[in-house]
């Protein structure tokens, strides 16, 4: 049995409805409180994506500092699962089943976000936004009703990638490092889609997420005779394998995956290699880029700055992942607020599957949607390549439902 489906299977067994709060409350919420549980890596091999919650948590303390949502203030109590499925199970059933949580909020990852999915979806406690674009959590909406992810579906976003590979290069031949998980599968899946018979698939390579080194994958994938790398890789190993790529004198074309476009990645891999590495890389999104000069007169920006300044000092405000979590947290705002004065989880699940909004601190024209029959918020991005020190958009706004 496999490590995920051990999980769900635990995460089942323990799901007894009724053992966190009385029959007639709505757990969570009370005359002056909204209380939201949240879980991610605040330690271990993926800590970088704390920024995700830091960043919510900033945003949702901002809010409450004018006056909150419909009188409430929102108090978000988050864990550290060290990137941990079976840890991030233990988080939620801590937060509902004794911290009386009204819904899990923003969970950071795949894997984590489908081994908690049983448990929440038994109790009926909303689990929305996860960091996650799995096709299992936008697609089994009927199955699974209490659950929604909030990044743009993986295999639309891997399939947008091989289309603008045969688009712009005839004949390629493309290598693959991905991780050896939902999340690397859905992108492999989604690039072998786009690229069709137009170009040849000549080196794949996975990874563990413990990995540090990844060398030996990279030096296969040079060895294929590749012209082009795909990375479908989390931020820790893109830095590695740009950095291995340029210890072997490699060079190919190099597309990143969206989740590991946080602008620190590059520039540790440029100031790692003393070179250009990296430099031409592509990639999609759907953020503003807080670091880059060009934004600094944005309202948004300025906005996102000064609540970090007052809410979060001493963080890296040119790291993506906090205005990616001050996205998600707008978005759960407008949510709650949807959800009415008097909110229960039926009433937010009603809301989530109603939105329409455009959040201030993505892309323009990027907007947040749902239905009952859509869980994907996002489907839409940009292309951006990296020049100069900074991604940079070409392109316009392409479609990536899932």
């Amino acid at each position: 049995m496999s490590r995920v489906a051990l999980v769900v299977l635990v995460a089942t067994l323990v799901a007894i409805p009724g053992a966190y709060a009385r029959p007639s409350a709505t757990p969570g919420v009370t005359g002056s409180t909204i209380l939201l549980g949240g879980s991610g890596p605040l330690s271990g091999p993926e800590v970088a994506y704390a920024g995700t919650m830091i960043g919510a948590k900033a945003y949702f303390d901002y809010v409450n500092s004018n006056g909150g949502v419909n009188g409430r203030k929102i108090e978000y109590r988050y864990l550290d699962d060290g990137y941990d499925p079976s840890r991030t199970v233990q988080n939620a059933r801590k937060l509902v089943q004794q911290d009386g949580v009204f819904a899990m909020f923003n969970i950071v990852g795949t894997e984590q976000n489908l081994a908690v999915r049983p448990f929440l979806n038994a109790l009926k406690v909303p689990q929305l936004y996860g960091g996650t674009g799995v096709r299992a959590i936008g697609r089994e909406y009927k199955k699974y009703k209490w659950s929604m992810g909030y990044l743009p579906s993986f295999f639309a976003e891997g399939r947008l990638y091989g289309k603008h590979l045969v688009a712009t290069r005839k004949n390629a031949k493309v290598a693959v490092l991905s991780e050896a998980s939902d999340y690397g599968r859905e992108l492999l899946a989604g690039l072998k889609a786009g690229l069709g018979t137009k170009a040849k698939l000549v080196g794949q390579q996975t990874y563990e997420v413990t990995d540090t080194d990844l060398s030996s994958q990279i030096s296969q994938l040079k060895r294929s005779g590749a012209s082009v790398l795909m990375l479908f890789t989390l931020p820790k190993q893109t830095i590695g394998s740009f950095v291995a790529a340029n210890r072997f004198g490699w060079k190919p074309l190099t597309y990143v995956t969206s989740v590991s476009v946080d602008p620190s990645v590059m520039k540790i891999v440029q100031a790692t290699t003393g070179n250009k590495a990296g430099e031409n890389a592509l990639t999609v999104q759907w953020m503003k880029d807080s670091s880059n000069p060009a934004n600094a007169k944005d309202p948004a920006i300025k906005l996102y700055k000064t609540i970090m300044r007052r809410f979060a000092p001493g963080r890296n405000v040119d790291e993506v992942v906090h205005l990616y979590g001050m996205a998600v947290a707008y978005t759960m705002v407008q949510t709650l607020k949807a959800a009415g004065r008097n909110p229960t989880r039926e009433s937010l699940l009603r809301a989530a599957t109603h939105l329409d909004h455009q959040v201030p601190f993505m892309v323009r024209g990027i907007k947040i949607k749902t239905s009952p029959n859509d869980y994907f918020p996002i489907s839409s991005v940009r292309f951006l390549r990296y020049r100069n020190g900074y991604w940079r958009q070409f392109g316009g706004i392409v479609g990536a439902a899932g």
